[in-house]
Protein backbone atom coordinates (compact mmCIF):
# COMPACT_ATOMS: atom_id res chain seq x y z
CA UNK A 1 0.00 0.00 0.00
CA UNK A 2 2.25 2.89 -0.92
CA UNK A 3 -0.57 5.72 -1.60
CA UNK A 4 1.03 9.09 -0.47
CA UNK A 5 -2.21 10.19 1.06
CA UNK A 6 -4.81 9.08 3.40
CA UNK A 7 -7.75 10.19 1.08
CA UNK A 8 -6.85 8.28 -1.40
CA UNK A 9 -7.09 5.02 0.92
CA UNK A 10 -10.58 6.83 2.04
CA UNK A 11 -11.73 7.27 -1.45
CA UNK A 12 -11.03 3.80 -2.18
CA UNK A 13 -12.63 2.23 0.73
CA UNK A 14 -16.12 4.22 -0.42
CA UNK A 15 -15.85 2.67 -4.11
CA UNK A 16 -14.94 -0.92 -2.28
CA UNK A 17 -18.01 -0.55 -0.04
CA UNK A 18 -20.33 -0.43 -3.18
CA UNK A 19 -18.76 -3.69 -4.10
CA UNK A 20 -19.46 -5.03 -0.56
CA UNK A 21 -22.75 -4.66 -0.62
CA UNK A 22 -23.43 -6.50 -3.44
CA UNK A 23 -21.81 -9.56 -2.40
CA UNK A 24 -24.12 -12.25 -0.96
CA UNK A 25 -24.18 -14.48 1.69
CA UNK A 26 -21.96 -17.21 0.47
CA UNK A 27 -19.81 -14.54 -1.04
CA UNK A 28 -18.60 -12.87 2.32
CA UNK A 29 -18.46 -16.45 4.25
CA UNK A 30 -16.12 -17.33 1.73
CA UNK A 31 -13.88 -14.17 2.10
CA UNK A 32 -13.89 -15.08 5.48
CA UNK A 33 -13.03 -18.36 5.85
CA UNK A 34 -10.29 -17.44 3.37
CA UNK A 35 -8.95 -14.76 5.66
CA UNK A 36 -9.28 -17.50 9.06
CA UNK A 37 -7.16 -19.82 6.54
CA UNK A 38 -4.68 -17.13 5.86
CA UNK A 39 -3.81 -16.51 9.81
CA UNK A 40 -3.58 -20.00 10.57
CA UNK A 41 -1.01 -20.43 7.88
CA UNK A 42 0.48 -17.09 9.16
CA UNK A 43 1.21 -17.26 12.76
CA UNK A 44 4.70 -17.10 13.20
CA UNK A 45 5.14 -13.85 11.03
CA UNK A 46 2.00 -12.67 13.04
CA UNK A 47 3.91 -13.26 16.26
CA UNK A 48 7.24 -12.20 14.78
CA UNK A 49 5.67 -9.01 13.72
CA UNK A 50 4.15 -8.85 17.43
CA UNK A 51 7.32 -9.33 19.27
CA UNK A 52 8.72 -5.93 17.85
CA UNK A 53 5.89 -3.76 19.04
CA UNK A 54 6.05 -5.50 22.57
CA UNK A 55 9.79 -4.86 22.72
CA UNK A 56 9.24 -1.10 21.66
CA UNK A 57 5.96 -0.94 23.85
CA UNK A 58 7.90 -2.39 27.18
CA UNK A 59 11.04 0.25 26.15
CA UNK A 60 8.56 3.07 26.15
CA UNK A 61 7.09 1.66 29.28
CA UNK A 62 3.15 1.63 28.08
CA UNK A 63 2.31 -0.52 30.99
CA UNK A 64 1.81 -4.01 32.05
CA UNK A 65 -2.44 -2.89 30.65
CA UNK A 66 -1.68 -2.07 27.63
CA UNK A 67 1.12 -5.06 27.13
CA UNK A 68 -1.36 -7.29 27.69
CA UNK A 69 -3.87 -6.11 25.12
CA UNK A 70 -1.28 -5.79 22.87
CA UNK A 71 0.53 -9.05 22.75
CA UNK A 72 -0.40 -11.91 20.66
CA UNK A 73 0.81 -15.64 21.17
CA UNK A 74 -0.15 -18.51 19.29
CA UNK A 75 -3.29 -19.20 21.80
CA UNK A 76 -4.22 -15.80 21.00
CA UNK A 77 -3.80 -15.54 16.86
CA UNK A 78 -5.61 -18.99 16.64
CA UNK A 79 -8.47 -17.27 18.61
CA UNK A 80 -8.65 -14.96 16.30
CA UNK A 81 -8.82 -17.50 13.00
CA UNK A 82 -11.88 -18.96 15.25
CA UNK A 83 -13.44 -15.94 15.55
CA UNK A 84 -13.42 -15.22 12.22
CA UNK A 85 -15.18 -18.10 11.33
CA UNK A 86 -17.98 -17.80 13.98
CA UNK A 87 -18.64 -14.39 12.36
CA UNK A 88 -18.95 -15.75 9.04
CA UNK A 89 -21.31 -18.42 10.38
CA UNK A 90 -23.79 -15.87 11.83
CA UNK A 91 -26.70 -15.02 9.70
CA UNK A 92 -26.22 -12.45 7.94
CA UNK A 93 -28.00 -9.46 8.58
CA UNK A 94 -28.52 -7.28 5.33
CA UNK A 95 -31.63 -7.44 3.29
CA UNK A 96 -33.30 -8.65 7.18
CA UNK A 97 -36.64 -7.28 6.87
CA UNK A 98 -36.98 -5.50 10.56
CA UNK A 99 -40.57 -4.17 9.92
CA UNK A 100 -43.02 -2.80 7.63
CA UNK A 101 -47.55 -2.51 6.86
CA UNK A 102 -49.10 -1.83 3.57
CA UNK A 103 -50.47 2.10 3.51
CA UNK A 104 -54.40 2.48 2.88
CA UNK A 105 -53.77 3.37 -0.71
CA UNK A 106 -51.87 -0.80 -1.50
CA UNK A 107 -47.99 0.64 -1.36
CA UNK A 108 -46.30 -1.62 0.48
CA UNK A 109 -43.62 -0.75 2.80
CA UNK A 110 -40.30 -2.77 4.38
CA UNK A 111 -37.70 -1.23 6.25
CA UNK A 112 -34.89 -3.97 5.97
CA UNK A 113 -31.18 -3.31 6.73
CA UNK A 114 -28.40 -2.20 4.72
CA UNK A 115 -24.52 -1.69 5.76
CA UNK A 116 -23.53 1.47 6.33
CA UNK A 117 -20.90 1.82 3.65
CA UNK A 118 -17.63 2.77 4.94
CA UNK A 119 -16.47 2.06 8.66
CA UNK A 120 -13.72 4.05 10.01
CA UNK A 121 -12.06 2.58 13.67
CA UNK A 122 -9.71 4.11 15.92
CA UNK A 123 -8.00 2.25 18.39
CA UNK A 124 -4.56 1.90 20.10
CA UNK A 125 -2.27 -1.21 20.94
CA UNK A 126 -5.44 -3.86 20.30
CA UNK A 127 -3.86 -6.00 17.06
CA UNK A 128 -7.16 -7.90 17.77
CA UNK A 129 -9.26 -5.49 17.05
CA UNK A 130 -7.48 -5.41 13.72
CA UNK A 131 -9.49 -8.37 12.97
CA UNK A 132 -12.28 -8.38 14.64
CA UNK A 133 -13.57 -4.65 13.38
CA UNK A 134 -12.94 -5.41 9.57
CA UNK A 135 -14.40 -9.37 9.76
CA UNK A 136 -17.18 -7.72 11.48
CA UNK A 137 -17.47 -5.11 8.95
CA UNK A 138 -17.20 -7.51 5.77
CA UNK A 139 -20.01 -9.44 7.12
CA UNK A 140 -22.11 -7.02 7.42
CA UNK A 141 -21.29 -5.76 4.05
CA UNK A 142 -19.03 -2.83 4.63
CA UNK A 143 -15.75 -1.63 3.90
CA UNK A 144 -13.16 -0.81 6.36
CA UNK A 145 -10.89 1.86 7.59
CA UNK A 146 -8.10 1.52 10.33
CA UNK A 147 -6.40 3.34 12.79
CA UNK A 148 -4.85 1.03 14.74
CA UNK A 149 -2.12 3.34 16.68
CA UNK A 150 2.07 3.38 16.93
CA UNK A 151 2.01 0.94 19.50
CA UNK A 152 0.68 -2.05 17.56
CA UNK A 153 2.29 -0.61 13.93
CA UNK A 154 3.96 -3.83 13.16
CA UNK A 155 1.28 -6.39 14.34
CA UNK A 156 -1.51 -4.41 12.25
CA UNK A 157 0.64 -4.14 9.18
CA UNK A 158 1.28 -7.90 8.78
CA UNK A 159 -2.42 -8.32 10.19
CA UNK A 160 -3.81 -5.62 6.97
CA UNK A 161 -1.78 -7.37 4.56
CA UNK A 162 -2.86 -10.68 5.45
CA UNK A 163 -6.40 -10.00 5.24
CA UNK A 164 -6.33 -7.88 1.71
CA UNK A 165 -4.05 -11.07 0.19
CA UNK A 166 -6.90 -13.70 1.49
CA UNK A 167 -9.21 -11.25 0.27
CA UNK A 168 -7.75 -10.99 -3.30
CA UNK A 169 -7.43 -14.71 -3.06
CA UNK A 170 -11.45 -15.32 -2.62
CA UNK A 171 -12.66 -12.79 -5.62
CA UNK A 172 -12.96 -10.18 -2.85
CA UNK A 173 -11.71 -6.45 -4.17
CA UNK A 174 -8.66 -5.95 -1.49
CA UNK A 175 -9.58 -2.65 -1.04
CA UNK A 176 -12.35 -3.29 1.51
CA UNK A 177 -10.22 -3.36 3.82
CA UNK A 178 -7.59 0.11 4.38
CA UNK A 179 -5.26 0.97 7.04
CA UNK A 180 -4.04 4.93 7.28
CA UNK A 181 -1.79 3.41 9.91
CA UNK A 182 1.34 4.53 8.03
CA UNK A 183 -0.01 8.19 8.07
CA UNK A 184 0.28 8.63 11.81
CA UNK A 185 -1.76 11.63 13.20
CA UNK A 186 -2.79 12.51 10.00
CA UNK A 187 -4.33 9.37 8.96
CA UNK A 188 -6.57 9.88 12.32
CA UNK A 189 -7.53 13.19 11.48
CA UNK A 190 -8.27 11.85 8.14
CA UNK A 191 -10.93 9.32 9.63
CA UNK A 192 -12.36 11.89 12.35
CA UNK A 193 -12.85 14.58 9.07
CA UNK A 194 -13.93 11.95 6.12
CA UNK A 195 -17.71 13.35 5.81
CA UNK A 196 -19.24 11.71 2.29
CA UNK A 197 -16.41 9.32 2.92
CA UNK A 198 -16.47 7.58 5.60
CA UNK A 199 -20.53 6.59 6.96
CA UNK A 200 -19.64 5.80 10.91
CA UNK A 201 -16.35 6.25 13.27
CA UNK A 202 -15.57 4.09 16.29
CA UNK A 203 -13.07 4.84 18.96
CA UNK A 204 -11.55 2.21 21.33
CA UNK A 205 -9.04 2.98 23.84
CA UNK A 206 -8.30 5.27 27.00
CA UNK A 207 -10.76 8.02 27.51
CA UNK A 208 -8.73 10.29 26.06
CA UNK A 209 -8.85 8.43 22.61
CA UNK A 210 -12.46 8.60 22.91
CA UNK A 211 -13.11 11.97 23.90
CA UNK A 212 -10.46 13.29 21.39
CA UNK A 213 -12.48 11.32 18.68
CA UNK A 214 -15.75 12.43 19.88
CA UNK A 215 -15.02 16.09 20.25
CA UNK A 216 -12.68 16.48 16.51
CA UNK A 217 -14.80 14.37 14.21
CA UNK A 218 -17.22 15.87 11.82
CA UNK A 219 -18.58 12.19 10.79
CA UNK A 220 -21.05 10.03 13.04
CA UNK A 221 -19.44 8.26 15.88
CA UNK A 222 -20.59 5.27 17.94
CA UNK A 223 -18.96 6.18 21.66
CA UNK A 224 -17.46 3.42 23.34
CA UNK A 225 -16.52 4.30 26.98
CA UNK A 226 -14.28 3.04 29.68
CA UNK A 227 -15.28 0.64 32.04
CA UNK A 228 -15.31 2.01 35.65
CA UNK A 229 -17.37 -1.24 36.51
CA UNK A 230 -19.33 -1.79 39.67
CA UNK A 231 -20.33 -4.91 42.06
CA UNK A 232 -22.54 -4.81 44.54
CA UNK A 233 -22.50 -7.07 47.58
CA UNK A 234 -26.09 -7.26 49.51
CA UNK A 235 -27.04 -9.20 52.89
CA UNK A 236 -28.28 -11.97 51.04
CA UNK A 237 -25.11 -12.85 49.05
CA UNK A 238 -24.13 -16.26 49.01
CA UNK A 239 -20.39 -16.14 50.12
CA UNK A 240 -19.21 -18.63 47.47
CA UNK A 241 -20.71 -16.49 45.03
CA UNK A 242 -19.45 -13.43 46.44
CA UNK A 243 -15.49 -14.28 46.42
CA UNK A 244 -15.74 -16.35 43.13
CA UNK A 245 -17.77 -13.27 41.06
CA UNK A 246 -15.92 -10.95 42.72
CA UNK A 247 -12.61 -12.81 42.21
CA UNK A 248 -13.31 -13.31 38.23
CA UNK A 249 -14.55 -9.78 37.46
CA UNK A 250 -11.04 -8.21 38.77
CA UNK A 251 -8.48 -11.17 38.15
CA UNK A 252 -10.06 -13.25 35.22
CA UNK A 253 -8.21 -10.32 32.57
CA UNK A 254 -7.78 -6.96 34.94
CA UNK A 255 -6.73 -4.88 31.74
CA UNK A 256 -9.84 -5.04 29.91
CA UNK A 257 -12.76 -2.95 30.11
CA UNK A 258 -15.29 -5.64 31.72
CA UNK A 259 -13.19 -5.85 34.83
CA UNK A 260 -14.56 -4.79 38.04
CA UNK A 261 -13.10 -2.05 39.61
CA UNK A 262 -15.20 -0.98 42.61
CA UNK A 263 -16.86 -3.40 44.78
CA UNK A 264 -19.68 -1.70 47.33
CA UNK A 265 -20.97 -3.84 50.14
CA UNK A 266 -24.01 -3.50 52.03
CA UNK A 267 -22.86 -2.78 55.59
CA UNK A 268 -24.94 -5.08 57.24
CA UNK A 269 -23.15 -7.71 55.31
CA UNK A 270 -19.74 -6.19 55.17
CA UNK A 271 -18.55 -8.32 58.32
CA UNK A 272 -19.34 -11.53 56.51
CA UNK A 273 -18.12 -10.83 53.15
CA UNK A 274 -15.61 -8.16 53.05
CA UNK A 275 -12.88 -10.14 55.19
CA UNK A 276 -13.71 -13.61 52.90
CA UNK A 277 -13.54 -11.46 49.71
CA UNK A 278 -10.53 -9.45 50.53
CA UNK A 279 -8.60 -12.17 51.35
CA UNK A 280 -9.19 -14.13 48.16
CA UNK A 281 -8.57 -10.81 46.09
CA UNK A 282 -5.23 -10.31 48.35
CA UNK A 283 -3.70 -13.96 47.66
CA UNK A 284 -4.18 -13.53 43.77
CA UNK A 285 -1.76 -10.38 44.08
CA UNK A 286 -4.89 -7.91 44.02
CA UNK A 287 -3.98 -4.05 46.31
CA UNK A 288 -7.34 -3.10 47.66
CA UNK A 289 -8.05 0.47 48.20
CA UNK A 290 -11.08 0.52 50.51
CA UNK A 291 -12.56 3.33 53.12
CA UNK A 292 -12.15 3.26 56.56
CA UNK A 293 -14.27 -0.13 57.77
CA UNK A 294 -12.77 -1.93 54.96
CA UNK A 295 -9.50 -1.28 56.69
CA UNK A 296 -11.26 -2.27 60.07
CA UNK A 297 -12.21 -5.56 58.54
CA UNK A 298 -8.84 -6.14 56.41
CA UNK A 299 -5.23 -6.06 56.62
CA UNK A 300 -2.90 -4.04 53.82
CA UNK A 301 -5.55 -1.55 52.60
CA UNK A 302 -4.66 1.48 50.84
CA UNK A 303 -7.09 4.37 52.46
CA UNK A 304 -9.49 5.20 49.05
CA UNK A 305 -9.74 8.67 48.27
CA UNK A 306 -12.04 10.19 45.87
CA UNK A 307 -10.22 9.55 42.65
CA UNK A 308 -9.87 5.72 43.96
CA UNK A 309 -13.82 5.98 42.99
CA UNK A 310 -13.66 7.37 39.71
CA UNK A 311 -10.44 5.03 38.80
CA UNK A 312 -10.41 2.35 35.67
CA UNK A 313 -7.31 0.67 37.11
CA UNK A 314 -6.70 -1.88 34.60
CA UNK A 315 -4.62 -3.90 37.01
CA UNK A 316 -4.60 -6.17 39.68
CA UNK A 317 -5.94 -3.13 42.13
CA UNK A 318 -9.75 -2.77 43.20
CA UNK A 319 -11.60 -0.18 44.89
CA UNK A 320 -13.80 -1.44 48.38
CA UNK A 321 -16.36 0.69 49.67
CA UNK A 322 -19.19 -0.08 52.74
CA UNK A 323 -22.31 2.05 52.09
CA UNK A 324 -25.92 1.39 54.17
CA UNK A 325 -28.07 0.79 51.60
CA UNK A 326 -28.30 -0.65 48.19
CA UNK A 327 -30.49 3.14 47.47
CA UNK A 328 -26.76 4.26 48.44
CA UNK A 329 -24.91 1.62 46.13
CA UNK A 330 -27.38 2.64 42.88
CA UNK A 331 -26.91 6.43 44.05
CA UNK A 332 -22.74 5.62 44.14
CA UNK A 333 -22.66 3.87 40.69
CA UNK A 334 -24.77 6.56 39.17
CA UNK A 335 -22.34 9.04 39.93
CA UNK A 336 -19.24 7.09 39.45
CA UNK A 337 -20.12 4.73 36.66
CA UNK A 338 -19.12 5.17 33.18
CA UNK A 339 -22.18 3.14 32.11
CA UNK A 340 -20.70 -0.15 31.09
CA UNK A 341 -21.42 -2.99 33.76
CA UNK A 342 -22.60 -3.19 36.83
CA UNK A 343 -23.70 -6.62 38.63
CA UNK A 344 -25.06 -7.26 41.78
CA UNK A 345 -24.86 -10.21 44.02
CA UNK A 346 -27.92 -11.55 45.89
CA UNK A 347 -30.46 -13.96 46.75
CA UNK A 348 -33.21 -11.36 47.36
CA UNK A 349 -35.29 -11.08 44.23
CA UNK A 350 -36.59 -7.53 45.12
CA UNK A 351 -33.11 -6.22 45.07
CA UNK A 352 -32.14 -8.05 42.24
CA UNK A 353 -35.41 -6.82 40.30
CA UNK A 354 -34.96 -3.25 41.78
CA UNK A 355 -31.25 -3.19 40.36
CA UNK A 356 -32.09 -4.23 36.77
CA UNK A 357 -34.85 -1.65 36.76
CA UNK A 358 -32.94 1.69 38.68
CA UNK A 359 -29.11 0.96 37.52
CA UNK A 360 -28.81 2.62 33.64
CA UNK A 361 -25.50 1.22 32.21
CA UNK A 362 -25.19 -0.61 29.03
CA UNK A 363 -25.49 -3.47 30.48
CA UNK A 364 -27.02 -4.63 33.86
CA UNK A 365 -26.38 -8.38 35.60
CA UNK A 366 -27.55 -10.31 38.69
CA UNK A 367 -25.34 -12.62 40.28
CA UNK A 368 -22.73 -13.35 37.76
CA UNK A 369 -19.25 -11.59 36.47
CA UNK A 370 -19.12 -8.75 34.66
CA UNK A 371 -16.33 -10.39 32.34
CA UNK A 372 -19.54 -12.02 29.97
CA UNK A 373 -19.97 -8.38 28.80
CA UNK A 374 -18.29 -9.10 25.53
CA UNK A 375 -19.91 -9.62 22.02
CA UNK A 376 -18.12 -13.27 21.74
CA UNK A 377 -19.92 -14.11 24.64
CA UNK A 378 -23.13 -12.28 23.87
CA UNK A 379 -23.00 -14.84 20.41
CA UNK A 380 -21.83 -12.29 18.45
CA UNK A 381 -18.99 -14.13 17.09
CA UNK A 382 -16.81 -10.82 18.29
CA UNK A 383 -17.45 -7.58 18.82
CA UNK A 384 -16.81 -3.97 17.39
CA UNK A 385 -16.90 -2.62 20.45
CA UNK A 386 -18.77 -2.13 23.79
CA UNK A 387 -20.99 1.20 23.51
CA UNK A 388 -21.68 3.03 26.23
CA UNK A 389 -24.48 5.68 24.41
CA UNK A 390 -27.85 5.26 23.61
CA UNK A 391 -28.53 6.51 19.84
CA UNK A 392 -28.02 3.29 17.63
CA UNK A 393 -25.99 0.98 19.85
CA UNK A 394 -25.43 0.16 23.39
CA UNK A 395 -23.74 -2.46 24.65
CA UNK A 396 -21.32 -4.98 22.65
CA UNK A 397 -21.84 -4.16 19.01
CA UNK A 398 -22.41 -7.40 16.44
CA UNK A 399 -23.35 -7.57 13.35
CA UNK A 400 -26.35 -5.45 13.22
CA UNK A 401 -24.74 -2.75 14.52
CA UNK A 402 -22.65 -2.09 11.92
CA UNK A 403 -26.13 -1.61 9.46
CA UNK A 404 -28.49 0.73 9.35
CA UNK A 405 -31.60 0.78 7.68
CA UNK A 406 -33.93 1.64 4.24
CA UNK A 407 -37.33 1.69 3.61
CA UNK A 408 -38.50 -0.20 0.46
CA UNK A 409 -41.56 0.79 -1.10
CA UNK A 410 -43.80 -1.89 -3.68
CA UNK A 411 -46.66 0.03 -5.70
CA UNK A 412 -48.64 -0.62 -8.55
CA UNK A 413 -49.57 3.63 -10.03
CA UNK A 414 -50.43 4.73 -6.79
CA UNK A 415 -50.09 8.95 -6.94
CA UNK A 416 -50.93 10.92 -3.66
CA UNK A 417 -53.48 13.27 -4.11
Amino acid sequence: MTDQTPQVRLERAKEASRATAALTSDDKARALEAIAVALEQSVRRIIEANALDVSRGQADGIGDSLIDRLRLDEKRVTALASAVRDIAALPDPVGRVIGGHRMPNGVALEQVRVPFGVVGAIYEARPNVTVDIAALALRSGNAVVLRGGSAARDSNTVLVQIMRDALDGAGVTPEAVQTVDDFGRDGARALMHGRGLIDVLIPRGSAGLIETVVTESTVPVIETGAGNVHIVLDESAPEDWACDIVVNAKVQRPSVCNAVETVLVLRQAAPRLVPLVASALQSEGVAIHGDDMVAGLVSNVIPATEEDWETEYLSLEIAIRVVDTLDDAIAHIRRYSTGHTESIVTTDTRNAERFLAEVDSAVVMVNTSTRFTDGGEFGFGAEVGISTQKLHARGPMGLSELTSTKWLARGSGQTRG
